[in-house]
């Protein structure tokens, strides 16, 4: 059964997507831990981002650090934190995390609550920068 993000690149499950290519999307998590909270995913599935091929693995990075700016910028933030966990969903994912102090970016916080216009006006305000 396809992950819940191949599901999302299929386009059978709606997302609020920052930035897409032929091989990459980025969309905002709908349970961020910070306004403007993204994922970063390869559109080919796999589960374990150490076995992605290399060009895969390293396009994926690029993919991310150009999304890094535009974020910043959305969302004004100290910096843009990267979170590798991996297990949550079994599709390959780098999260972008806007932050400005460490103690934001614990995934045992509670997450934020916002409205689907909510997300929608913040993935709209980063592909300005994008």
């Amino acid at each position: 059964m396809p992950s819940i993000f191949t599901r999302i690149v299929n386009g059978d499950i709606p997302a609020h997507k920052v930035a897409e290519d032929d091989r990459y999307l980025a969309f905002l998590d709908i349970n961020p831990l910070a306004e403007g909270h993204t994922l970063v995913i390869p559109k080919k599935e796999v589960d374990y981002l150490f076995d992605l091929d290399d060009e895969t693995y390293d396009g994926l990075w690029q993919f991310a650090k150009r999304l890094a700016g535009p974020l910043k910028r959305a969302v004004p933030c100290r910096r843009v934190c990267v979170v590798v966990i991996g297990d949550e969903v079994p599709h390959a994912h780098v999260h972008l995390i806007p932050m400005n102090r460490l103690s934001e970016v614990s995934f045992t916080s509670p997450k934020l609550k916002m409205s689907q216009e909510q997300l929608a006006a913040v993935a709209a305000r980063i592909r300005e920068f994008v």
